[in-house]
């Protein structure tokens, strides 16, 4: 949210400066476009221009998403942000070293301008009390600010507005020529080759420095070899998103794949997948309508991509996580009940083979209006059967086991936490409420080992066990067919 506010905020204060800058330029030249016309012009890939931002943005995507997730598994994504904001003043040396838009010269100039800024934050770091955060924000600030003044000198040169230098403040992809192309081509393939080389490395310090630093690895040449990969990547980046939104693309994709897998490698590959689709993306989005800006359009798909990962991730996603939690709940309440009808068959020494409506309501402290429902619920799972001529309840086999499962689990506790822990016997039944529905066999079956099989609870009530389960109710029959359906009235 912080990000987001400062973002716009950076916006307003350039568009002062750069009024034009905000009339973004889009892919082509045409005045008049057609959906579904534009959306075939550039699937065919016919334009040498939308070629170019095509190649362009998927080197993009691939660069920045082999480095995104060493970035976030390391909590660094402020060292990004920073670092794209910090190459401003490098871009303008770069132009201003021969007065033209030498994509080489400005390279150049970012990059040792990116890692001046990364040296000022340790060097802020080291020599005060600072803590990390305060001194990105210091240095982003700091060299944002001076770029900006730096470029706005640049625009009252003679041949300033002509220079193309204010597209790196919001990006410009379609203004990508040959030569931009094969300087992110370079970038990008020693990315490659260096990630691949010292992957290993990178995992290790990425995740615990100090077992590295144990083992023999050189952690700090390690860490600014990755500050230099960063500081490259940033920097053949701005042409195509811009300063002020180039650390998305790092850390967007990275996040996405963060969401989807636990394994590093699996994040780089999906990292790198959701780079070029958010570039492509955006590219495309851009195309399709005059004057929509690409960088912005890139960052949106990538942030698409994210959302749909924060939603719907099978592990992690907003959707699965309450679908599993609404799942689980509702098998609590529905074992609540199967164990409430257990236990009025017990009170009643199994003479009856069911229970009355209004027993159940008693026992569940509820009233009827609520009990009907879950009964419902109950017989709908094939829990139990109903029969609406004597109002009664009757288990099927299957609610049958999973009441004396669901009994045997919080008698097994409690007996364990007696005997084991030496907890009081009135003390033990709240925690036995809540175990008693995530035990799984394996633990019931050496609980009964470690109990010796004993066949009471703390409070003289039987365990059921595994054969009074299988058996079933300990009554003529184990569950009565269903002779209409239960009434609402």
């Amino acid at each position: 949210m912080a990000a987001t506010f400062r973002i716009v905020f950076v916006l307003a204060l350039v568009s002062g400066f750069f009024p034009q800058v905000l009339e973004a330029a889009k892919i082509g030249d045409v005045t008049e476009t057609r959906v579904i016309e534009q959306m075939f012009r550039f699937l065919s890939l016919k334009d040498p221009s939308v070629r170019a931002t095509v190649i362009g943005t998927t080197l993009l995507g691939i660069c920045c998403g082999l480095l995104g997730p060493f970035i976030v598994v390391r909590r660094l994504a402020l060292v990004g942000d920073t670092l794209s904001h910090a190459v401003l003043p490098g871009v303008a040396m770069g132009f201003l070293w021969n007065m033209e838009k030498d994509p080489l010269a400005i390279f150049i100039g970012a990059s040792l301008a990116g890692l001046i800024g990364a040296c000022a934050v340790n060097l802020i770091k080291q020599t005060t009390h600072l803590k990390e955060d305060s001194a990105l924000g210091m240095v982003l600030a700091t060299f944002f600010a001076v770029g900006i003044c730096m470029m706005t000198m640049i625009q009252r040169l003679p041949t300033g507005n002509k220079s193309g230098i204010d597209k790196y403040l919001f990006g410009q992809a379609a203004a990508m020529n040959q030569e931009d192309l094969i300087l992110l081509s370079v970038v990008t393939t020693v990315v490659l080759l260096l990630v691949f080389l010292f992957y290993k490395e990178f995992l290790v310090t990425s995740f615990d420095a100090g077992f590295a630093r144990s083992i023999g690895f050189p952690v700090n040449l390690i860490h600014y070899l990755l500050m230099l990969l960063l500081a490259f990547s940033v920097v053949v980046s701005l042409q195509a998103v811009g300063v002020v939104l180039v650390s998305a693309m790092l850390i967007t994709p990275a996040a996405a794949a963060y969401l989807l897998t636990d394994r590093m490698h699996r994040m780089l590959i999906l990292s790198v997948l959701f780079g070029v689709v958010a570039g492509v993306g955006g590219a495309f989005l851009s195309f399709l309508s005059n004057n929509l800006p690409t960088g912005p359009f890139m960052v949106l798909s990538a942030t698409a991509v994210f959302l749909a990962a924060f939603f719907f991730s099978p592990r992690r996603g907003l959707i699965p996580r309450w679908w599993r939690q609404r799942s689980q709940t509702q098998r609590i309440c529905r074992e609540n009940i199967l164990k409430a009808i257990y236990h009025i068959l017990e009170a009643g020494e199994f003479e009856e083979e069911g229970v009355t409506f209004s027993e159940l309501s008693i026992r569940r402290n509820e009233d009827l209006l609520e009990v009907r429902p879950q009964i419902l619920d109950l017989e709908k799972a094939d829990f139990v059967t109903v029969s609406k001529s004597e109002n009664r309840i009757y288990f099927t086999p299957d609610g049958w086991q999973t009441a004396c499962s669901i009994v045997r689990n919080h008698r097994l506790w409690e007996l364990y936490l007696t005997n084991a822990v030496h907890y009081a016997a009135d003390h033990v039944h709240d925690d036995a409420e809540k175990i008693e529905h995530v035990l799984e066999e394996e633990t019931v079956r050496q609980l009964e080992k470690q109990l010796n099989y004993e066949r009471r609870d703390p409070h003289g009530k039987p365990i059921p066990t595994f054969a009074d389960i299988e058996k079933g109710l300990p009554t003529a029959r184990q569950s009565r067919p269903a002779t209409g359906y239960m009434s609402k009235s």
